[in-house]
């Protein structure tokens, strides 16, 4: 692999029309690492990631890789290679021929070529390497396509490797195989990598940062265990994890919610119309101290957990347990040290 390069984006703005679909984003991408990069449909996320490859312009701002200053050059001369949600292999040539691809553009000699092809289905653990190799991708199942891809991207040595959504079109059980390979893979190579994705576990399990954006902007950066555990802001709580967003009043000592009137024991220090979100794993049905009332109207059997849906209000609460509840009735305990609360843009006072 040659020179593994950091990624610098600074001020990055890029606008379709009247739609600016990135606004001022500026980051650091760990030179050797794997980033994330999170958040729903139409944040941002796949710009920034094309931004970076060369495929898009920027109104304003720059990409460094490095010291170099890549910006202006297109995506041949920037030494990425990008692996797709749609595999993008050629359906009529083999997969030895798909992974040359890029090889035989360079002019590599046929003897190297040869060699780095096999090296590279190698690592991507692709089974019987001489049997695969004269395969076309039809013949192959959507996780064998994927490593085909990811080989091809390798075996150029690129200084940074993109993935858009790789594993979205690949079900359960070869996907979750499938990101614990990428994560192995990556850390054997040590190549920068930018991951994007809209699967919230998939980014938490394999990233060594996560980079979390919502309307063009970057709301939160950090390792796995700091966006999820300490979320700066009320749409990085209410989107990582499955969780209820409840309106309330910040008072001294309690909160008190808009619609019920319901309290809860507060010790922050934020005064006024807030914010509270409350995940499924911070709730349980029942327990001791402070409790919420509220009427269960549905369990679901999800394998490993029941989820049950709380009726508060207006709000419908989300609890994890690990047992069927009948309809009706029940208090919901909630855990004051998981309390999440922020302030409520454009609230009004109850």
């Amino acid at each position: 692999m040659r020179g593994v390069a950091p990624i610098h984006v600074a001020a990055a703005v890029k606008r379709y029309g009247a739609v600016a679909a990135l606004r001022g984003v500026s980051l650091d991408f760990p030179a050797g690492r794997l980033t994330a990069v999170l958040g729903p449909s139409g944040c941002g996320k796949t710009t920034l990631l094309r931004a970076i490859a060369g495929f898009l312009r920027l109104d304003e701002g720059r990409v460094r890789f490095g010291d170099d200053d890549v910006t202006a050059l297109p995506p041949q001369q920037r030494g990425t290679a990008m692996v797709f949600q749609s595999y993008a292999l050629w359906p009529h040539m083999t997969v030895f021929d798909n992974v040359a691809y890029g090889l035989r553009l360079k002019r590599v000699p046929k003897p190297e070529i040869a060699k780095r092809v096999g090296a590279a289905l190698a690592l991507v653990e692709i089974g019987d390497i001489d049997a695969v190799a004269r395969r076309k991708p039809a013949a192959l199942s959507g996780g064998q396509q994927q490593r085909v891809a990811l080989a091809r991207a390798l075996v150029v040595e690129p200084r940074v490797l993109l993935l858009d959504e790789p594993l979205s079109n690949l079900d359960a059980k070869v996907r979750q195989r499938l990101r614990v390979e990428i994560r192995r893979l990556q850390r054997r190579v040590g190549i920068t990598t930018v991951y994007v994705t809209h699967d919230q576990e998939e980014a938490l399990a394999i990233a060594d940062r996560v980079v979390l954006m919502s309307a063009g902007r970057v709301v939160q950066a950090g390792t796995p265990q700091e966006v999820y555990l300490a979320p700066a802001t009320e749409f990085a709580a209410d989107f990582l994890g499955v969780g209820t967003r409840l309106e309330a009043r910040a008072e001294p000592g309690v909160l008190v919610l808009d619609e019920t009137r319901q309290r809860l024991p507060y010790a922050g220090a934020e005064r006024g119309p807030v914010v509270v979100v409350l995940r499924a794993s911070d709730v349980a049905l029942g327990g001791a101290g402070a409790t919420l009332g509220g009427d269960l109207e549905e369990s679901l059997f999800l394998g490993d957990r029941w989820r049950h849906y709380v009726r508060i209000g207006g709000a419908m609460l989300i609890v994890d347990g690990d047992a069927p509840r009948a309809a009706g009735p029940v208090r919901v305990s909630v855990s004051a040290a998981r309390l999440r609360v922020y302030p409520r843009q454009g609230g009004s006072s109850c």
